[in-house]
């Protein structure tokens, strides 16, 4: 470094406090505070006034919403079955009761997104490759039915 640089220019540039070259040094004595809030300096003067009734912080509002009372949409049976599939094990839900196809099928997509399975409706049951009993009782419980493990 002593060889590229004249002597004179190492000098003058110590004494700026720069060593390398006119780059200026990072500060060591802690410099600007990093945990300052930005928004500090805002007020809310000329801003409307939240409506009376509603709680100020937005997490309140959403726990304050009474929960809609679940409608019951039935008992749903979940069966695991391996007989007449070549050994692979499918998850079968039956016995739905006023539920017509199209609302089989959005249920089908649903399962199949979830489960990361391929599924189907076959004869007005739900058929899901694998075991995936536990998936399918909280999807069915989600949308109002009443999912009981049945059968092995």
């Amino acid at each position: 470094m002593a060889q590229s640089f004249p002597l004179a220019l190492l000098i003058e540039l110590r004494q700026k406090g720069d060593v390398m070259a006119g780059k200026p040094r990072i500060p060591i004595n802690g410099g600007p505070k990093f945990g300052q809030n930005p928004f500090a300096v805002l007020s809310s003067e000329g801003l409307p006034q939240a409506p009376e009734g509603l709680p100020a912080d937005p997490v309140d509002r959403l726990a304050a919403k009474p929960a809609a009372p679940r409608k019951n949409r039935g008992r749903v049976d979940i069966l695991r079955q391996t007989a007449g599939r070549g050994g692979k094990t499918v998850t079968v839900v039956t016995h739905f009761v006023g539920i017509g196809l199209p609302e089989k099928e959005m249920l089908v997509k649903k399962l199949q997104k979830v489960c990361g399975t391929g599924g189907t409706v076959k004869d007005g049951q739900i058929e899901i490759q694998g075991d995936k009993r536990a998936e399918a009782a909280r999807i069915l419980a989600e949308a109002g039915f009443r999912p009981v493990m049945a059968g092995g």
